[in-house]
């Protein structure tokens, strides 16, 4: 007899994810091919599921190299205004998919750096290094933007003296978010800056914002936690890691193949959860795999 096994109904996909795999499964009716502009969702059972449909995944040097008229797919992270220039350039098809919510971030950030820049302000932007969506929001501002990764980082950031504006990757822990953000205006007193130059803004998805919390009750509510997510996913690492501060038995696995019968005892309660990038059919597969376990 296998365990009894819960899957997160509110786990899985976000719905700026939904859109842009609805957006690339449309275009690809008809066999036709589409080019995104990279990985549409960071996870490998998905992507494959995709390209089986005829999705194409490609990176930015490969733009020049496409058939004139090849439609092009901007993913829901976003890209920076250099990016549609280029896809314009080569006389490329645009398929928007970018999230809304990103959307809205890149156009708030241009703003406030419209705003501040003439007062010597400066944007700092709380998120991954190098991640796609944090490129096309710094990509607003031609690049003129801090970026960190966590409070610690603040200790290095040189002020101008002016206003400055903080926001978050939409994808990041809002605890650290909050603590990052006390961070910042202590230093500057420290510094002896004013702390009300500095404006906080709520840019976390609020669908990311409340699964923190609702993943730490799930995963306190049972006794194995088994966390499904491709090993790209920033926001799988993210939330992740909550699930292993809720419940120390808590297991990141990319797919049922990962599954180890040494995690378990008898008589375990396991739950199944996973990132926004994660398609619920991957975790119905990976609880039906506990399920049969004997």
């Amino acid at each position: 007899m296998g365990y009894h096994v819960t899957i997160d109904k509110k786990s899985g996909f976000c719905s700026g994810v939904i859109r842009a795999i609805r957006c690339a499964e449309k275009a690809l009716e008809g066999n036709k091919k589409v080019y995104s502009l990279g990985a549409i969702v960071h996870n490998n059972e998905e992507l494959r599921r995709l390209q089986e449909k005829g999705l194409n995944v490609i990176k930015h040097i490969d733009l020049s190299t496409l058939p004139k008229d090849a439609t092009v797919l901007v993913r829901a992270h976003g890209e920076p205004p250099a990016t549609y220039a280029q896809i314009e350039q080569h006389g490329l098809h645009l398929l928007e998919c970018t999230c809304p919510v990103v959307l809205k971030l890149q156009k708030k950030i241009k703003q406030e750096y419209t705003r501040i820049k003439p007062k010597d302000g400066q944007i700092i932007l709380f998120g991954k290094k190098g991640h796609a969506e944090v490129d096309g929001l710094i990509g607003q501002v031609g690049g003129d933007a801090v970026v960190i990764e966590n409070q610690t980082e603040v200790k290095d950031i040189e002020f101008t003296g002016g206003p400055v504006s903080l926001f978050s990757q939409t994808t990041k822990n809002p605890v650290e978010y909050k603590a990052t953000a006390l961070e910042l205006k202590e230093t500057m007193k420290s510094r002896g800056l004013d702390p009300s130059l500095l404006k906080t803004f709520n840019t976390i998805c609020a669908q990311v914002d409340s699964r923190h919390e609702e993943l730490a009750r799930f995963a306190r509510s049972h006794s194995l936690i088994l966390f499904v997510a491709g090993k790209e996913s920033s926001n799988g690492k993210v939330l992740f890691q909550t699930c292993k501060e809720a419940n120390p038995r808590s297991y990141a696995i990319e797919n049922p193949g990962d599954i180890s019968p040494q995690w378990f005892t008898p008589g375990d309660t396991v739950g199944v959860c996973g990132a926004t990038s994660t398609p619920f059919w991957l975790m119905e597969e990976v609880a039906e795999t506990v399920h049969n376990m004997r």
